[in-house]
């Protein structure tokens, strides 16, 4: 089984990852997320999921070791196959998909092509309990800033933006800066929406 594969970027789309390694050229089917953090790039190390069936062989390729456990217990959800797992990780970060399943934001997962209701239930039932046990920084930045986040999101829902969008770039100031007071995260966080 392949755990990761580190090579030079023979092609990149955004569904699509061509990586030569040894003079190999490896097909690997990305998310967004992960077309977004190598574009620019030359050479990259991907961890890889393998699905294997009698009638194909496909790798998907993760810049980070989160998004493929996230995938991977997604997969393991009766209905989610492959590619409906990579849409959701295309439709929404690593650590949005963590808070829709620990919260149980049905409404966000069924946002997503191709997720009904059901899907959506059955995900957020199936994973609940699992999903917090993948961990890293971002949920120690989370807990800790929450009221700091809480205060932005607020601001800026009154100057009428959605709270989704918000929490969007917010989640994301606060991983590059986890100390921002309030007042500076709701200015960034301005500039940005």
């Amino acid at each position: 089984m392949l755990d990761f594969l580190k090579g030079e970027i023979a092609d990149l789309s955004p569904t699509t990852l061509i990586m030569e390694l040894n003079g190999i050229g490896y097909e690997l089917n990305i998310s967004l997320q992960s077309f977004s953090a190598l574009q620019n790039q030359n050479s990259c190390k991907v961890y890889v999921h393998e699905v294997i069936r009698e009638d194909t062989h496909q790798l998907y390729g993760f810049t980070e070791k989160v998004e493929r456990e996230i995938f991977r217990q997604l997969i393991s959800v009766s209905g989610v196959g492959a590619n409906t797992a990579r849409m959701i990780l295309s439709s929404m970060s690593s650590d949005e998909v963590r808070h829709s399943i620990a919260t149980g934001d049905v409404v966000s997962l069924q946002s997503i092509k191709g997720i009904g209701a059901k899907s959506a239930l059955r995900i957020i039932v199936d994973l609940k309990d699992k999903i917090e046990k993948v961990s890293d920084n971002s949920q120690i930045f989370k807990q800790v800033n929450n009221t700091t986040k809480k205060e932005a999101l607020s601001a800026l829902e009154i100057l009428g933006f959605s709270r989704k969008q918000g929490e969007k770039v917010i989640d994301k100031l606060l991983s590059v800066d986890s100390s921002l007071p309030v007042e500076d995260l709701i200015k960034q966080a301005l500039k940005l929406l």
